[in-house]
């Protein structure tokens, strides 16, 4: 496992949203989706709200790799399924982030939604 650097890691969790894109079978990259990001330690996770179904999660099976960019952040990744045990401190982390949304960060905090917990490590 590739680990972040610190400022990389401090801009990306600290970013209210990031745009991921994801690789095709092909390698090229798929149109940019916005999304909410959240770091647990020295990690970085992204869900889908609509779960495993979602279509931006399903342009991640393809290659487990895409790209993220936030802020002045510009970063190849892989995409790792996390591991039931990480979903506490994710939503620990989606709580404290976007508890100021209340009615929409619900939506995250679903099991639908936490079986699609991506984390994000730097390739």
């Amino acid at each position: 496992m590739t680990t972040w650097n610190e400022s990389d890691l401090m801009a990306i969790g600290a970013a209210e949203e990031l745009d991921l894109e994801s690789e095709r079978g092909d390698g090229t990259l798929r149109a940019p989706v916005t999304m909410w990001v959240v770091r647990a330690g020295d990690r970085l996770y992204v869900r889908s709200v609509k779960g495993v179904e979602g279509p931006w999660y399903r342009g991640t099976r393809s290659r487990h790799r895409g790209r993220v960019a936030v802020g002045g952040v510009r970063a190849d990744v892989t995409f790792h399924d996390a591991d039931p045990g990480e979903y506490a401190g994710v939503d620990a982390a989606y709580r404290t982030k976007y508890g100021h949304y209340p009615s929409i960060v619900e939506h995250v905090l679903t099991e639908t939604a936490r079986a699609s917990t991506l984390r994000l490590e730097p390739r």
